[in-house]
C-alpha cells in the first residue's frame, strides 16, 4: 500500500467516528471470571453464544441465562424462541475487573494481585508467562490437595 493510500484509509476511520449511541447501548458488559444474570421476556429455545472462548451463557430456565465473562474481548448472543424468532441478538463486551486489584510493572512485564484485602498473586491473562503459571501452578497443586483430603474424608 502507498503512504498516500494508508493516509486515505486513516482519514476514513478518523473520520467514520465511534459507534451511533443506539449500538453503545444494546452491547452487554461483562467483567471477566463474573457472572451476570440475564432475564429474556418470553421463553427462550435456542441460545447461541458466538465465541464461548470470550463468554458463555448457562441456561437455568426458559426466561433465565448466566452470562459469564471468560477472556478479553467481544462476541455476540443470539437466543431465539420455538419458532427460531430473536429473543435477544447483541454484543457482548468481556472487560477486565480491576476493583480490589494491584498491577505491577517492572518495564514491559506485568504482575497482578489480588487485595481484598491481603494481597496475593492472581492469575490473570496478560501477566507474565513466569507470573500467571507460578500463580496458576500453585492454585493447581492446592486444588489437588484439598480434593484429595476431601476424598480421604468420605
Amino acid at each position: 500500500m502507498h503512504h498516500a493510500q494508508a493516509l486515505v484509509l486513516l482519514a476514513a476511520i478518523v473520520l467514520s467516528g465511534p459507534a451511533s449511541a443506539e449500538q453503545t447501548e444494546t452491547r452487554l458488559t461483562v467483567d471477566i471470571d463474573h457472572a451476570r444474570v440475564l432475564k429474556v421476556p418470553r421463553p427462550a429455545a435456542t441460545v447461541i453464544i458466538g465465541n464461548p472462548a470470550i463468554a458463555d451463557v448457562s441456561v437455568q430456565d426458559a426466561s433465565t441465562m448466566v452470562l459469564t465473562g471468560r477472556s478479553y474481548g467481544s462476541t455476540n448472543l443470539i437466543v431465539l424462541d420455538a419458532n427460531g424468532d430473536p429473543i435477544v441478538d447483541e454484543q457482548v463486551s468481556v472487560r477486565s475487573f480491576e476493583e480490589g486489584t494491584v498491577r505491577i510493572y517492572r518495564q514491559a512485564e506485568r504482575q497482578t494481585y489480588s487485595c481484598t484485602p491481603e494481597c496475593e498473586p492472581s492469575v490473570t491473562i496478560g501477566d507474565t508467562d513466569f507470573a500467571f503459571n507460578s500463580a496458576s501452578s500453585q492454585f493447581t497443586a492446592r486444588q489437588s490437595l484439598a480434593n484429595a483430603a476431601a476424598a480421604a474424608a468420605r
